[in-house]
């Protein structure tokens, strides 16, 4: 099987995950494992652990990373990275992680295989699931939710100015024809929102309400920042947790919940000292997000609106 995958940021989450030879690394984001063939290469008797809720993905990256000639040790576990501690859990690996990478962009072929239903510019299926064996797709939530929930997803999760227009007038066309193809939304988007109100950034005007259908048909926010939490706590002290995202919501999550771990305090600001007990788990590596340099951006244009942060085990 074919999985294409064009790792972001490759060399800045290398250098941020500061590898050891010896070390144990969790990839959260397994992907076509390009990161991890990666990680793998610089091991020696350390250990990846590679997690996807995407079974072509696993089957993949175990193939590629498999074909690595390594003394280190490879394991693959399908599920989704919020339930990281259990899952690691049922591997017998209970803490003691050196390195946490998660990318939380959507691989290059779940974008490029049309089926998949990722894309706005091809004619395929309603149905942006990571894991297929989920019942919630994404013809699901336009065919069968209210215009108010449609409304708020592409409001709060696509941050689009036309969210009501749009859910309105998906409303009104379901009532005749089930809405089953990413062309009949695409077509309804380009009916809600007036020409002259286009986007002037030169992104398709039906970015926003796909990318807000992704997020809820994989329920990729809400569930991030006790994810974050959580990972966090299964570093060694100096271990690394290295974060991509993609887009504002994902990016504003991984900043305040690193923000949060490093300085918890809650107590007033005029206080001259701490009496609320809360201590930082962690400190910023990066202040600033890191993003793509001049080269990359030429060779991968998705890698535009990547934005890496790191934290480091206290």
């Amino acid at each position: 099987m074919e999985f294409h995958h064009l790792p972001v940021l490759l060399n800045e989450c290398l250098d941020g995950l500061s590898i050891k030879p010896g070390g144990t690394y969790l990839d959260c984001t397994l992907g076509g494992g390009g990161h991890s063939s990666e990680i793998l290469k610089r091991l020696t008797t350390g250990t990846l652990i590679g997690i996807d809720r995407d079974a072509d993905a696993i089957e993949a990256a175990t193939a590629r990373l498999n074909a690595i000639q390594s003394p280190a040790s490879f394991i693959a576990l399908r599920g989704n990275f919020h339930d990281a501690p259990a899952l690691l859990r049922s591997a017998g690996i209970e803490s003691g992680l050196d390195g946490i990478l998660i990318d939380l962009g959507v691989s290059s072929h779940q974008l490029d295989v049309r089926e998949r239903g990722f894309s706005y510019h091809d004619d395929a299926p309603l149905d942006m699931r990571m894991d297929q064996s989920q019942p919630l797709s994404a013809r699901e939530i336009v065919n069968v939710w209210s215009e108010d929930d449609l409304n708020r997803i592409f409001r709060d999760y696509g941050e689009e100015k036309w969210a009501r227009q749009i859910a309105r007038v998906i409303c009104d066309r379901r009532k005749s024809t089930p809405i089953e193809r990413t062309s009949q939304l695409v077509d309804i988007i380009d009916a809600a929102i007036p020409k002259k109100f286009r986007q002037g950034d030169g992104s398709h005007p039906a970015r926003r309400t796909f990318q807000a259908l992704r997020i809820a048909v994989n329920d990729e926010l809400e569930p991030l920042e006790p994810a974050l939490r959580a990972l966090s706590d299964l570093l060694n002290p100096g271990g690394h947790l290295c974060v991509i995202t993609f887009h504002s919501l994902e990016d504003r999550i991984v900043k305040n919940t690193f923000r949060n771990l490093a300085d918890p305090c809650t107590c007033p600001k005029s206080f001259p000292v701490c009496v609320c007990g809360k201590k930082p788990t962690v400190k910023l590596v990066t202040r600033k997000p890191v993003t793509a340099s001049a080269e990359e951006l030429e060779q991968n244009p998705r890698s535009r609106s990547a934005s890496l942060r790191i934290v480091e085990r206290l």
